[in-house]
């Protein structure tokens, strides 16, 4: 490695990924010079972790109660929107994806990453709306997402959001 980086992880451990030779002072100075960034970083993973009262106590998603009780909270929404915007739909699975929030099959089977629950609600329910317009569309058109906007008048907002904070929230997988 040629570059010093940092990575804050959803627990708030911080990784420092430096050169193999680097000098433990530089080290150290990097990482005062980044104090604010992680800091930060931490308030946004405690936020995105913590800003649920329906998910409080949620167990790890690891375990096999953890993915039951993140299923149910999906299962809801789903039905949910689905009433809303007069949609149809399969079965729903839960799954540790490395790439995906969410994917739609052409049978209207609808796949969900259990690390949604790590992002804000207002995330979670882009994502199952996303879904769901892809049983009226199944492409990225302007159509599809005018269907979004219908019903996610902000979606672009979690777009970003995702953007921003769904890589850090992905790499849980890895």
């Amino acid at each position: 490695r040629k570059t010093l980086g940092l990575e804050v992880k959803y627990d708030g451990t911080v990784n420092a990924r430096v050169p193999m030779r680097a000098p433990r002072e530089i080290i150290e100075r990097f990482i005062r010079e980044h104090e604010a960034w992680i800091i930060r970083k931490r308030q946004e993973w405690s936020l995105a972790g913590n800003n649920r009262d329906d998910m409080s106590g949620l167990p790890p998603i690891e375990t096999k109660e953890g993915k039951a009780k993140i299923r149910q909270y999906i299962e809801g929404q789903v039905e949910y929107y689905a009433k809303i915007m007069g949609i149809t739909y399969g079965r729903i699975s839960m799954r540790n994806q490395k790439t995906r929030w969410g994917s739609c099959s052409s049978k209207g089977n609808l796949n969900f990453n259990c690390l949604l629950m790590l992002t804000p609600p207002e995330v979670i329910d882009y994502v199952i709306v996303h879904e769901l317009c892809h049983r009226k569309e199944m492409n990225h058109s302007g159509v599809f997402w005018a269907e979004v906007e219908k019903v996610i008048p902000s979606y672009k907002e979690q777009v970003k959001w995702l953007k921003e904070n769904g890589g850090q929230i992905i790499r849980r997988m890895k």
